[in-house]
């Protein structure tokens, strides 16, 4: 009898342990199973994820940046020519192309503008200094200006020396359309006196 009841008791056991295995290997499955379904981490949004206004999400709703800088702005002149954008704040540097059957943008970024703009319209680099003092009272270099206005106002491009920029709320009035030092290297050697630049809105 004993040996009887101890072998049923052992059987009833070995079920209960198979049932529970049964039971642990369907809640994989299904695991996995759901896990198909989410998106993989740092996979993009489906369209029902992308914001109603379009944009790709980011700080601001900026665009993605992988998508390259804006294109050069139409009617904004032709040849050799720096191109500055009031709206976008940012400049072109566009070049003939070698074989002279277009043109190149040689560099293009963003600058920080002071609290006057130049009109829209086309000037030229009337003058440069390797270094000096901005209308702001701060210390620049590769200063490149295009244009004074009737009031005396000075507009050009500069590099502050210690990577400031201007404040475009400042009861002062001044032109300086500001640029990192390295951007103010690349606009110094392509700007050249003589150099058109093209302001549009």
């Amino acid at each position: 009898m004993a040996r009887h009841t101890s072998g049923s008791g052992s059987g009833a056991f070995v079920t209960l342990l198979t049932a529970a295995a049964l039971g642990v290997v369907a809640f994989f499955a299904y695991q996995a199973s759901a896990a198909d379904d989410r998106p993989a981490a740092g996979s993009s949004p489906s369209a029902s994820e992308t914001p109603e206004d379009g944009s790709q999400g980011g700080e601001g709703g900026e665009a993605d940046p992988t998508d390259g800088p804006p294109p050069l702005p139409a009617e904004s002149g032709e040849g050799k020519r720096v191109v500055y954008s009031l709206s976008q704040q940012r400049v072109w540097l566009v070049d003939n192309s070698a074989d002279g059957t277009g043109e190149v943008i040689a560099g293009t970024y963003e600058v920080h503008p002071s609290s006057v703009s130049p009109p829209a319209g086309e000037y030229t680099v009337t003058s440069r200094f390797a270094q000096g003092t901005g209308s702001d009272g701060v210390a620049i270099e590769h200063s490149v200006v295009f244009h004074e206005a009737s009031d005396g106002t000075v507009f050009g491009f500069s590099a502050a020396l210690d990577g400031s920029t201007p404040d475009p709320d400042s009861a002062t009035r001044t032109g300086a359309i500001r640029q990192s030092r390295e951007h103010g290297d690349a606009m110094w050697l392509f700007a050249t006196a003589g150099i058109p630049v093209v302001v549009v809105p």
